[in-house]
């Protein structure tokens, strides 16, 4: 899909944040990857299961 660039650069973000004891920004960043899943899902150009954010603590993807 053309779009999935944006969920690894969002996903690489919320790793950082959440790695990084940022979690304001990690819950922002989380709630974008969502906005941006269902804008590109009423778009038309659904993506393949982008990641899922992590529900806590330090994880890599």
């Amino acid at each position: 899909m053309r779009h999935d660039w944006v969920f690894d650069v969002l996903s690489d973000l919320l790793t950082y944040a959440t790695q990084n004891g940022l979690p304001r920004l990690a819950s922002k960043v989380s709630e974008t990857i969502d906005e941006a899943r269902s804008e590109i899902a009423a778009a038309g150009d659904a993506p393949d299961e982008p990641p899922k954010p992590p529900t806590k603590g330090r994880r890599m993807h």
